[in-house]
């Protein structure tokens, strides 16, 4: 556990390393028009456009590959095996988060898949009537139990994430259901570059309708991020005030007052 803690570490100091050297020369922005929930634009802003440069020139390409060369149901089944690894984790993060009831329901969803669903290549729960209503991560339950986002933050290729959301993913990265599938380092970095892949082909139309409509993308996808993540926290119905009590409040009974003998 410990190992792979620091190969986490790891994974991301490099990623963010390899940002800095590409920093120099980016586009700054003046003081006074730095966004109150991200101090750090100008840094996030040379990642951005790292992240643009490599999707261009490696990532969407082959994304397109891929999704000319395998037909719609392999890249369907391969997408069902990821997404039915994940429903282990957010079981266990729906447990984290005193929601019993909706853990064991994904919990469930996640053993039908594997054992009748062919390893999760079919999803045969969502015919049982088990939904996938949710898809929770570590971020989300630092989230519930009151943890502040902090400045948002931008991660080569990783994308959009905040101070909190960063540190949870050294959490996710130690995911036990997948380590159970992808036994060895190779299996589990050659699963994550499949993965990426799978994923950019999912959003190979929203990007580029992305690109038509918008005028700042890197304000878009920090503003759209920001608003999703408050979003998923409070489970679909954020608060209007900024600084409403965390989720886990709600959800607590509160103790009763014991009158002053003084």
């Amino acid at each position: 556990m410990t190992t792979r803690l620091h190969r986490g570490w790891r994974l991301l100091a490099a990623l963010l390393a390899s940002a800095l050297l590409l920093l120099e020369g980016c586009a700054t922005v003046p003081d006074a028009q730095l966004n109150r929930n991200d101090p750090w634009e100008r840094f996030n802003r040379g990642v951005f456009e790292f992240n643009e440069v490599v999707d261009k020139a490696a990532l969407k390409p082959v994304a397109q590959v891929y999704q000319a060369v395998l037909p719609s149901p392999v890249r369907k089944g391969v997408g069902n095996v990821f997404r039915n690894i994940s429903d282990f984790w957010t079981s266990a993060n729906l447990f984290a988060q005193l929601k019993p009831r909706q853990g064991l329901e994904m919990g469930m969803r996640g053993l039908v898949n594997t054992f009748v669903g062919v390893g999760g290549l079919v999803d045969v729960a969502e015919d049982m009537g088990l939904e996938r209503f949710t898809v929770e991560d570590f971020g989300q339950t630092l989230g519930y139990w009151g943890i502040k986002s902090g400045p948002y933050l931008m991660l080569p290729l990783l994308g959009p994430s905040t101070l909190r959301d960063s540190a949870g993913l050294l959490v996710d990265f130690q995911d036990p259901s997948s380590s159970q599938v992808w036994r060895t380092p190779r299996a589990h970095n050659l699963a994550l570059v499949v993965q990426l892949i799978n994923t950019r082909v999912d959003l190979l139309n929203a990007s580029r309708m992305l690109d038509e409509i918008a005028l700042d993308k890197y304000v878009l996808l920090r503003d759209a991020y920001l608003s999703r993540r408050r979003s998923l926290i409070y489970d679909g119905e954020p608060p209007d005030e900024e600084n409403a009590p965390a989720p886990f409040k709600s959800r607590i009974p509160s103790l009763p007052t014991i009158p002053s003998i003084w």
